[in-house]
This record gives structure tokens, sequence and C-alpha cells, in this order.
């Protein structure tokens, strides 16, 4: 840390990031990253950390910014390899810097919070996402960046939309990013723009447990971990949303390439004999989601996740899906590879 000011503002992210990894609106599993700008260093989340165990862990690592920021400018795919820029000297426990260290550099301001907050994304996945951030943040200095992989490509849409003054970013099918020169005034941003995206869920009824249970048998499934979850599948309007494929890249991640939803009269072993091999999860319509024995938290969160965007998603809305070149890159990508090993085990 460059000073004692500094290093209390690294505290005080330490303790924001902490709560915004506890909420499951804003963030799930290892998504989302913080950072703080120190002097010419960048403080930012691990790759594969999660944010709830910023204050049990030390989940920050410390980046050179300016030949990072040159390698963007550069479009040197190095840019892609954050890790090739971190301050080994400082960073004890050998982390990778988050992919998405670059969108962190590229904001001027001090202190950077990325989340994937749900009042987010279920507007960035609709077609018509600008129009309405046009009418909800009026009088904010906004920028939205249509969807771009991240790493890389994502920091070039940045680089193209920025503009002097802009302090929040919408990223298409993805998130928000909000910035300031503190950690109090990035967190009331990041409180104001979320209020202001924030639309109420459709509401559901309960699952059926019973039903569950009975399909459950002996096939080595379970329950999900969040009773929430169940909400994607027992919606219709959810259910026919998850149906048409990947809505943003956490997903894919975690749980694999769009949603496998049960066909009427299907059982657990008819839908793992139609896919070809056992999904991270199945959607039984009216009745709620099964999750594979062996899946891991970071599955369970991001089927919570899926449950909660889709519930606020305007039902006449037009989806913009990841396509299919969008999910393979996200699969084979090798900095994600490495976020899901991390993560096998769970948070």
């Amino acid at each position: 840390m460059a000073n004692y000011a500094d290093a209390q503002e690294l505290a005080a992210l330490r303790s924001l990031s902490a709560s915004i990894g506890r909420d499951p609106h804003l963030t799930q599993a290892a998504g989302g990253n913080t950072s703080l700008k120190a002097g010419d260093t960048l403080w930012i989340k691990a790759s594969g950390t999660w944010l709830k165990n910023a204050l049990a862990e030390d989940i920050m690592v410390p980046v050179a910014i300016a030949p990072l920021l040159k390698a963007v400018e550069q479009r040197d795919p190095a840019a892609d390899q954050p890790q090739a820029f971190a301050i080994e000297a400082l960073n004890a426990r050998k982390l990778r810097p988050s992919i998405e260290t670059t969108v962190h550099a590229l904001m001027p301001q001090r202190v950077v919070l990325h989340v994937h907050c749900v009042e987010t994304i279920s507007l960035a996945v609709q077609a018509d996402c600008e129009a309405q951030l046009a009418k909800r943040l009026d009088g904010l200095e906004w920028a939205y960046v249509a969807y771009r992989r991240p790493g890389l490509p994502l920091a070039q849409g940045i680089a193209e939309r920025l503009r002097p003054g802009v302090d929040v970013l919408i990223l298409g099918n993805h998130g928000l990013v909000v910035a300031a020169e503190t950690v109090a005034d990035a967190e009331a941003l990041l409180r104001r723009v979320t209020g202001l995206l924030a639309r109420p869920p459709r509401e559901v009824v309960e699952p059926n447990v019973a039903a569950l249970t009975a399909l459950i048998g002996r096939t080595g499934y379970r329950l999900p971990a969040d009773i929430e979850a169940h909400a994607a599948a027992i919606d219709p309007e959810s259910c026919r949303m998850a149906s048409g494929g990947s809505l943003y890249p956490d997903h894919v991640i975690f749980l694999g390439q769009g949603s496998v939803v049960a066909r009427s009269g299907e059982d657990v072993k008819c839908v793992t004999e139609r896919c070809g091999a056992a999904p991270a999860a199945i959607l039984f319509p009216g009745l709620g989601v099964l999750m594979r024995g062996d899946a891991g938290a970071g599955a369970d969160a991001m089927q919570r996740c899926l449950a909660d965007v889709t519930a606020r998603v305007d039902v006449v809305a037009k989806l913009n899906y990841l396509t299919a070149a969008e999910n393979d890159e996200l699969i084979n990508w090798d900095a994600e590879q490495y976020r899901q090993k991390l993560n096998a085990a769970g948070g």
C-alpha cells in the first residue's frame, strides 16, 4: 500500500466486497469483482475467488496499471492474460488477477465495482435495453456496451464507448460497473443505480417438492441449495426464457450452454438419454428444478441467478441470447477453465 489513506480505503473496499458477495441479487459464486487504484498499482479481486470471502481471505491481487493499459491500447493479446501484469513481490498467494482486470484499469476513477446484479442483467438481456436505460438512468453519466467476451474484447468495447465523466457502465448480457473516487461514493452510486433499474419479480407458487423427490429416486440428482432457484421452472414465462438459450457468460461457465427443460412425461433418465449426458440442472415445468449431485456451489448460485433474472424480464421483450460462437468461446476459454477449476470445491 502506498500510504495509510490507501490502506484505509482497501480495508473499506474489502468490507464492501464481502457485503456485495453475500447478496445473491448483486453477485453470484465467483462472479463480480472490485478494485482500488493506489498510485500506479491496481488492487483487484483474484480470479476464482468469491467476494463474500473478502474479509476472511486475502483475495486482492496487485497489478501494474500502465503496462496493462498500454497492452489494451495496442490490442496486445497479453492483455487477455492479466496475470502477466501482476506484481509478484506483493502477490504472496500467487493468485491470478480477475480476467476483467482490464475493465477496472480503463475506468479512471480510484474505486471500481463490477457486479452481476440481477436487476441489471434482466435489462441487459433485453433487445430494448438502451431505450429502457435512457428512461431509467436519465441524469447519470452512463454508457452501454454491447456484449463482448470478458477480457480484451470487452475492454476494447468499453474503450470505444468511454467518454469523460462516465462512471456507470451497463454491459450487454453481462452486468454493471460503477466507479467513484472513494469506496463510500462507489457504494452510494451502486445502490442508486440498482434502485433505478429495479423491477419487481413475478410471483410464483412453491415448488412441488414431493414430485421432485419422487423424480430423484436413485438418479444421483438433488434439490437445489436455494428454494428460489425453482422459480425458473415453475413460472411459465421464466421457463420459456430459460429454454431459449444462454443469457449471460457465468451461466455458460457454471451450468453449461442454455437450460435443459424436461418435456411432458419425461423423468431424469429420459432427459439424460435425450441429452446424451447428465446436465448440471434440469427444469421440470410447473414442478421445480433438480441439480446433478456433483454440481458445485457455483452451479447452485447460477441456477438461483437464472430464476432471479428471468423473473424480472419483461414478458413481451425480445431477448438477446448468446450465439453458438459466443457459447463456444466461453466453454473453451483457458481463463474460465481456470476459474471453474478453483470453484470445483465451491465457495
